[in-house]
């Protein structure tokens, strides 16, 4: 389900001290919940996803074409060399706090025309970010209490276009983000997450009492 955008802004995120120029494009509630602890599995369950290669055919047709298209402008081209607009860092890690760095894990979430870089991680947050030709761009999972000990995954996507391009880019492509790719994503998100879960409480019921 797609959240507003002051929902998302509800919270005290770090990721407002890290990207405060950057703007928040889209939030989605994501179909995970469990407890405290499953944060990490809800990590590692993003990082295993390839929406490039979702079940959907019209995602499919979707990332196929930007990937040619970003391909024959270069618009991926040597992405660690860009600066971020209206800076003169490549990367937000260079902005990160004291007690952010060196906190994410090594899980990338990433398909064939596009990675996003882990930034940092706590309890509660995971961020890492994209940067091409058109954007610099952060995607940021939350893991967020809706009582009872629940918790339950969202996503907000931040971004800085670079210039008029990459606004107009972003433009474009945002009616085929909320009505096709965000959608087959969930589904993905929802079959994977269902799955490990179930694997998780298989593997908690066969192992031996202590």
């Amino acid at each position: 389900m797609r959240l507003s955008n002051s929902e998302h802004e509800s919270h005290a995120w770090r990721i407002c001290e890290v990207a405060p120029d950057f703007k928040l494009e889209d939030v989605w509630a994501l179909p995970a919940q469990g407890g405290a602890e499953d944060f990490a599995t809800l990590i590692e369950v993003m990082a295993s996803l390839d929406p490039a290669n979702a079940e959907s055919r019209a995602s499919r047709a979707l990332f196929s074409i930007r990937y040619h298209v970003g391909g024959w402008f270069g618009w991926d081209d040597a992405p660690r060399q860009l600066a971020i607009p209206d800076d003169t860092a490549s990367s937000l890690s260079a902005r990160l706090p004291e007690d952010l760095r060196d906190t994410a894990t090594d899980l990338d979430i990433r398909s064939k025309d596009f990675t996003f870089t882990p930034l940092y991680r706590t309890d509660v947050e995971w961020a890492a970010e994209l940067s091409n030709r058109t954007v610099h761009a952060v995607v940021h999972l939350a893991w967020v209490e809706k009582g009872a000990g629940l918790y339950q995954g969202q996503m907000g996507v931040y971004v800085k276009p670079r210039g008029r391009f990459g606004a107009a880019y972003m433009a474009v492509i945002a009616p085929f983000r909320h009505w096709v790719v965000y959608p087959a994503l969930m589904r993905q998100i929802e079959r994977t997450w269902n799955a490990r879960i179930a694997e998780d409480r298989g593997e908690r019921a066969r192992a031996p009492d202590r």
